[in-house]
């Protein structure tokens, strides 16, 4: 069970201590995972979010103005899994290819190591042109830049001694360390519709998929699809999580219907969804957070279970 953790609003909230307290808070009641998204920057055509052509999805609305406040994700992870124990971090999805691979490679190395081994990178290539323009890079090369930034990641993960040769970069026995704490490097999921590009880079790198667009609404249906596609790029769908949201199912008084959303789990648990996001209004108090939670988690287990 997957809670989202709001890392942006639309005005300043004058504080973000209830992070903290909400981390805190999940961790003691047995959340499994906490997970962030992600802009470095904002343009004023937010309208592309909406457009499935510029990698948004159809009907889609930013949840915020080019104003709104977004906290970089990798930066609270680091935070929060200091006063934090056992819950997993993951980000859904880092716009990856924004950061240098070589600098990105060892703040997430460093994370994985500090904080024991609870973090999941969950990468896409994002539909903000603006924001590949302020870092200096072509957005219709976003998904060749992606798949470098892996490259180099996982290169510098595994190998004691690194060298690399690419597209505009290479680097002859580099070493970096340490190393991140999970064998084999921190678990990449990668973020995408069942494409030619995207599947082909969940099977080259993927610990995990995340659906994106018309396959997130249509889960069922997708992991199949996700699954031969994988397959005929020779990898073993049986390999690889999926992650998926759980749809609000609203109350007459317009509140959350926990037991009716709950209810989803089993037949997306039977097609093949790993790990499932609850969509939750936690309450602001430490101490009421904490009790909402633990009965959210006892009664995604007991469904789960079903």
């Amino acid at each position: 069970m997957a809670v989202l953790l709001r890392t942006f609003a639309a005005e300043d909230p004058g504080t973000w201590s209830h992070l903290v307290d909400l981390a805190v808070a999940a961790d003691e009641a047995g959340v499994d995972r906490l997970v962030l998204s992600d802009h470095v920057a904002m343009g004023e055509e937010l309208d592309a979010y909406g457009d499935p052509r510029r990698g948004g999805v159809t009907g889609g609305r930013q949840p915020t103005g080019p104003d709104g406040h977004w906290l970089e994700p990798l930066t609270v992870i680091a935070h929060l899994s200091a006063v934090t124990r056992r819950v997993r971090f993951g980000t859904s999805i880092l716009l990856a290819a924004l950061r240098r691979p070589v600098v990105l490679a060892k703040t997430v190395a460093t994370i994985d190591v500090l904080s024991g081994g609870r973090l999941d990178l969950g990468v896409g290539v994002g539909w903000q042109r603006q924001e590949y323009e302020a870092a200096g890079l072509d957005f219709d090369a976003r998904g060749r830049l992606l798949d470098q930034t892996l490259e180099v990641c996982l290169t510098l993960w595994r190998e004691q001694a690194a060298t690399y040769e690419g597209d505009g970069l290479s680097f002859h026995r580099v070493h970096q360390m340490p190393k991140p704490r999970q064998s084999g490097g921190v678990p990449v999921w990668v973020s995408g519709t069942v494409n030619p590009r995207s599947m082909r880079r969940l099977a080259r790198f993927g610990s995990g998929w995340i659906p994106w667009g018309s396959d997130a609404a249509d889960l069922a249906g997708a992991i199949g699809r996700m699954r031969a596609a994988v397959a005929s790029e020779g990898r073993d769908p049986a390999d690889l999580s999926v992650a998926g949201n759980l749809a609000p199912v609203r109350a007459a008084g317009g509140g959350l219907d926990l037991g009716a959303t709950l209810a989803q789990v089993p037949a997306l648990r039977d097609a093949g969804v790993t790990d499932l996001t609850v969509p939750l209004s936690v309450p602001a108090d430490p101490g009421a957070a904490g009790e909402h939670l633990r009965g959210v988690v006892a009664a995604f287990r007991e469904a789960a279970a079903r």
